[in-house]
């Protein structure tokens, strides 16, 4: 097995020891440091966790999901499903108030689901890329002043958990606003409402809510791990997200803060992008063979990675779906160079003279993920080890590397993590709802994968879907568009000033953050 090398400077002990001014701070405002800057507040539109946890204290839900699977009102006080499935009707709270000053009514419910749909629209966030191509959402209709009908084209088992992820947002003001005003002047239903965007500096929210925690709470952007590790342990900082792991030991010994690890939900990939275009493209025709793909399984050493870059021992993927709800007649790929070199010379693409079996371009954006940069090195070193040519393309995450995602244009290899769920394996799954599904990155068509939707939706028992997920599984593992990684490790850097918990799935809530003790 080759060395795996070190592949970017990691930053000193000495230079987070010396960090000595101490900020006073306030005990009305909790600031939090991202590692990524957000992109818009345009709910239709955000796509990524970091965004949608800025924008989660803006707009309220009709309902809120933990990671258990557990629903509690929100906006709604309770819903209904008919019979067929296919229509959730909700029922609002009483007294609902948009930040605007107008009553929050089930026709401004209504308008957040159709206006997000709405193809002249063109949005490609979470809510028309994710949870509507997953649900087969059709429309949404006002039957009254606090009911609310979500209509579906089939009926889908877990519609209810992503119905909860749709953001409500108030009609009069943003019928008033074009799109572009719309990405920087959110009019939401949440505990919080937006008072300073300064792009690539910090969002400042305040408290609308009284019941909700702090009354102010700013999010700084700080893409240097070294960076937000100083400002957590001067005091400038409540919180910081991917602490970089040469750095934990660093905040643990200053007695003010300390890293709160937690085994995250989010699925670390490689795709493969299939499109035909991108089967143009060096490399792109050469991935859409499944025995390739499988090859390239096995030379990638993922313990090793996950040890040595993330300091951490994991249990690579075998596939979609995180551990619990997996298909358990799995294992995963081991690291096996000589055979990935093997099956690539049986799938006709043997070493020229020159070493090399083809060139293939991988893009990444760094600074999202734990140690990505490193990550990413890493594995562009493996599969250049088995005869790949590979060019590592890296770019900037919000303002290139995310339109290219949104787009389907990455490739044809590309390295990104997908947020995941403990309550559900069809939640991990939905990623691969559609063939034109818009977090569908790869472009995949496996009709023993889609095709088999329509049986899961007509299962009668969760023992016959538990069936049909577990083939489909198989079907992910043999030939599916993942080169599986690993199931990121969440580790937040928490200051001792505060009371706040960090969930599994990277859902970074504080309208229950409070002061310690």
């Amino acid at each position: 097995m080759p060395e795996l090398r070190r592949l970017v400077g990691l930053t000193t002990t000495a230079m987070l020891l010396g960090t000595t001014a101490m900020a006073q701070a306030n005990d009305e405002t909790i600031t939090v440091g991202l590692s990524a800057d957000i992109t818009t507040l345009d709910p239709a539109a955000i796509s990524s966790r970091d965004n949608s946890n800025v924008a989660r204290h803006i707009f309220g839900t009709l309902f809120t999901i933990d990671g258990d699977g557990n629903e509690n009102p929100d906006l709604a006080e309770s819903y209904e499903v008919s019979e067929d499935g296919m229509t959730y009707t909700y029922t609002l709270q009483e007294g609902l108030t948009c930040h605007d000053g107008e009553a929050l009514t089930a026709e401004d419910v209504a308008y957040s689901f159709n206006r997000a749909a709405d193809p002249e629209n063109g949005f490609t966030g979470n809510t028309p890329g994710f949870v509507f191509s997953s649900i087969d959402f059709q429309d949404a209709e006002a039957t009254g002043e606090l009911t609310v009908d979500i209509n579906l084209g089939t009926a889908n088992p877990i519609a209810f958990g992503l119905i909860d992820e749709v953001f409500i947002h108030c009609k009069d003001s943003y019928e008033a606003m074009s799109l572009d005003e719309a990405t920087s002047n959110p009019v939401g239903s949440g505990p919080y409402e937006l008072t300073e965007w300064t792009r690539g500096s910090e969002i400042v929210l305040d408290r609308v809510d009284p019941e909700a925690g702090f009354a102010q709470i700013v999010w700084r952007i700080i893409p240097e791990a070294s960076t937000r590790s100083a400002e957590l342990i001067a005091g400038n900082v409540d919180i910081i997200t991917n602490v970089a792991p040469d750095q934990m030991e660093a905040i643990n010994s200053r007695g003010n803060a300390e890293v709160d690890p937690i085994q995250g939900t989010r699925r670390m990939y490689v795709g493969f992008n299939l499109s035909d275009s991108m089967a143009q493209e060096p490399g792109g025709e050469a991935i859409q063979d499944p025995m390739v793909r499988r090859a390239l399984q096995y030379a990638v050493d993922v313990p090793t990675i996950c040890s040595q870059l993330l300091n951490f021992e994991c249990e690579r993927m075998t596939g979609i779906v995180n551990p619990p709800n997996a298909n358990q007649n799995l294992e995963p790929y081991p690291y096996d160079p000589a055979k990935a070199e093997e099956m690539l010379d049986e799938a006709g693409w043997p070493r020229g003279d020159d070493g090399v079996r083809f060139p293939i371009r991988f893009q990444a954006g760094p600074g999202r993920y734990l140690n990505d940069a490193s990550v990413v090195q890493a594995i562009a070193q493996y599969l250049g080890d088995v005869g790949l040519d590979v060019d590592l393309d890296t770019m900037e995450w919000s303002s290139v590397y995310i339109p290219l995602i949104r787009e389907r244009n990455a490739g044809p290899l590309y390295f990104i993590g997908s947020g995941g769920a403990l309550w559900s394996p069809l939640y991990d799954m939905a990623d691969l709802s559609a063939v034109d599904a818009g977090t569908n990155y790869t472009h995949w068509d496996d009709p023993r994968w889609f095709d088999r939707w329509e049986d899961i939706n007509a299962a009668e028992t969760e023992e016959d879907r538990r069936v049909i997920i577990d083939e489909m599984l198989q079907v992910f593992y043999d030939d599916g568009p993942w080169l599986h990684l690993y199931f990121q490790p969440d580790f937040y850097g928490v200051s001792n000033r505060i009371d706040w918990e960090p969930r599994p799935d990277e859902k970074v809530y504080l309208w229950n953050a409070s002061l310690a003790g």
